[in-house]
C-alpha cells in the first residue's frame, strides 16, 4: 500500500484505523508502555485484543486500546496491576451486558458476536465495579503531540525502560530542538503542574522524568567538539540556580550543530565563572536563571564588560540571559532569546560572525 493511501486511511475512535487495527508496537507507543508490558497484560490478565486476524500479527481495535488506556490509567495512580486489570475487566463486562441486554439479537447473529466480552480462564475473580474517579489523577495535558501523552504515563507509572524508550524516538522523530519544545517540555510543565495543585505529591515523578530526559540528552548528543579560537560558548547557571536541563538542551543541540561548547552546570559561583571565561576566551556566554531571585544584572554586566587579547585586538564576549528569571530583568545591550530555537540561532550567529 502506497503511503497517500495509509495516510487517507479511515481511522475510529482514538485515531485507530478502522480496518485493521493497531499492532501491538504502535499501542504501546501510543499507551507510552514497552510492547512487553502489553503482552504481559494480555497473556496475565486477560487484556488482549477481542478479535484475532490471519497471520502471525495481533490487530487491536479502538475498543482494545480504551480497555489498555483505563489500564494505564488505573496504575498510574499507584493501583496494582492486577487489581487494575480486574476493574477493567468488570467494566467491559458490564458495557456488553448492558448492551446485549438493550439490543436485541438479530437472528442471523452468530452466538459468539451475542457473547460479552471475553475472559480467558485463568484471568482473575471479577470484584464488584469500582468508581471511576481513582483514575482522574492523569495530567492534563492539553493539545498536544501524541507522544507527551505516552511519556507522561510512562513518567506517572515510574517505567524507566518505557521512558528511555520514548524520548530516545521522539528526539529522533522529531529532532532535538522540535522534540523539546513540542513534546518534552509540554511534559514537563504538566507534571509540574500536577505536582503544585496536589499538595507536591508528584515530585518525584518530576524528578523522575526529568532525570531520563537528561540521561537522553547525553546518550543523543555528538562528541564535544574541539576548540576554535574565538569560537567557543560558555553555559552556566547563575549562582544559586539549579535547574540546569533547559540549558542541558541547549548545549545538546549546540553539539549537534559542531559548535564548541563548555558546561559548566548549576549554580556556578561567580569567581569560578569569571575565571572560566579567562581561560576559554568564549565567543559567547550563556547565563541561565530560572527564578527572578537568582538573575543578577551585574553580574551579566560584569561578564559582558571582560575582555581579553592583546592591544588594539582585544574581545568580549556577548552574553546571552537565558531563562524566565530575566523576564522583567533585561540588561540593556545583551540578547535575552524567549526559547530554544532562538538561542541556538542567535549563538551560531555569533559564532559565525
Amino acid at each position: 500500500m502506497g503511503t497517500h493511501e495509509r495516510d487517507g486511511e479511515d481511522r475510529g475512535r482514538g485515531g485507530v484505523p478502522l480496518g485493521g487495527g493497531l499492532t501491538t508496537g504502535e499501542v504501546a507507543r501510543r499507551l507510552g508502555v514497552a510492547p512487553t508490558t502489553v503482552r504481559t497484560w494480555d497473556r496475565r490478565y486477560g487484556l488482549g485484543p477481542d478479535a484475532h486476524t490471519g497471520g502471525r500479527h495481533r490487530r487491536w481495535t479502538a475498543t482494545d486500546v480504551a480497555r489498555l488506556e483505563r489500564m494505564c490509567a488505573l496504575t498510574a495512580t499507584g493501583i496494582p496491576p492486577a487489581e487494575a486489570a480486574r476493574t477493567v475487566l468488570g467494566e467491559a463486562t458490564q458495557v456488553a451486558e448492558s448492551v446485549a441486554l438493550t439490543a436485541p439479537a438479530s437472528p442471523d447473529t452468530p452466538p459468539q458476536a451475542r457473547a460479552p466480552a471475553r475472559r480467558p480462564s485463568d484471568a482473575p475473580p471479577l470484584p464488584p465495579a469500582r468508581a471511576r474517579s481513582r483514575a482522574g489523577s492523569g495530567l492534563r495535558l492539553g493539545d498536544v503531540r501524541q507522544e507527551c501523552k505516552g511519556i507522561a504515563r510512562a513518567a506517572l507509572r515510574l517505567d524507566a525502560a518505557a521512558l528511555d524508550e520514548l524520548l530516545e524516538a521522539a528526539i529522533v522523530e522529531h529532532g532535538l530542538v522540535a522534540a523539546w519544545t513540542e513534546v518534552i517540555m509540554p511534559t514537563l510543565q504538566a507534571v509540574g503542574r500536577k505536582w503544585e495543585s496536589s499538595g507536591e505529591r508528584y515530585v518525584e515523578v518530576e524528578h523522575f522524568l526529568s532525570w531520563h530526559v537528561s540521561g537522553a540528552l547525553r546518550r543523543g548528543a555528538p562528541p564535544s567538539a574541539a576548540d576554535r579560537p574565538g569560537a567557543t560558548i560558555v553555559l552556566a547557571c547563575v549562582p544559586g540556580e539549579n535547574h540546569t536541563l533547559p540549558l542541558e538542551v541547549l548545549a545538546a543541540a549546540l553539539a549537534e550543530r559542531g559548535l564548541p561548547v563548555r558546561m559548566f552546570g548549576g549554580a556556578l559561583p561567580v569567581e569560578s565563572l569569571v575565571t572560566a571565561v579567562r581561560r576559554t576566551g568564549p565567543a559567547a556566554v550563556g547565563l541561565w536563571a530560572q527564578s527572578r531571585t537568582t538573575a543578577s544584572r551585574p553580574l551579566a554586566q560584569h561578564v559582558a564588560a571582560m575582555e581579553w587579547g592583546v592591544r588594539g585586538a582585544r574581545r568580549k564576549p556577548v552574553v546571552l540571559t537565558i531563562g524566565p528569571g530575566w523576564s522583567g530583568r533585561t540588561v540593556t545591550g545583551l540578547p535575552r532569546p524567549t526559547g530554544l530555537a532562538e538561542a541556538v540561532a542567535v549563538l551560531e550567529s555569533v559564532v559565525s560572525r
